[in-house]
């Protein structure tokens, strides 16, 4: 019912910035809950960001990210972006954006009903 596209991943020299956006089709996008998730390589898919404006309680980060990522919702263009700054080599993964409707958590894979299929960022040294 809901498709997820990622976009914006690529290589970026450590303290270097970018901007990931997650284009969604469906009805009702306002209405979802989004998340971004991220697999470095060799390990599991972990919890990085996630948007709750719906729900009214606001944006959450993981300890790793925050005060250098930046999650948005774009509700007129359909669009979920995570803006990543400052960004080092431990930042280096496979980068998924996530939505959910009417769930009860957010930071566990579990949580969500649709994902996109990734964009590969790499930040060299």
């Amino acid at each position: 019912q809901v498709r997820l596209v990622e976009s914006g991943g690529g290589l970026v020299q450590a303290g270097g910035s970018l901007r990931l956006s997650c284009a969604a089709s469906g009805r009702q996008f306002s209405s979802y809950a989004m998340g971004w998730f991220r697999r470095p390589p060799g390990k599991e898919r972990e919890f990085v960001a996630a948007a709750i404006d719906w729900s009214g309680r606001g944006m959450f980060y993981a300890d790793s990210v925050k005060g250098r990522f930046t999650i948005s919702k774009d509700n007129a263009k359909n669009t979920v972006y995570l803006q990543m700054n400052s960004l080092k080599p431990e930042d280096t993964a496979v980068y998924y954006c996530a939505a959910e409707l009417g769930g009860l958590g957010f930071r566990s894979v579990g949580d969500y009903n649709y994902w996109g299929q990734g964009t590969q960022v790499t930040v060299s040294s």
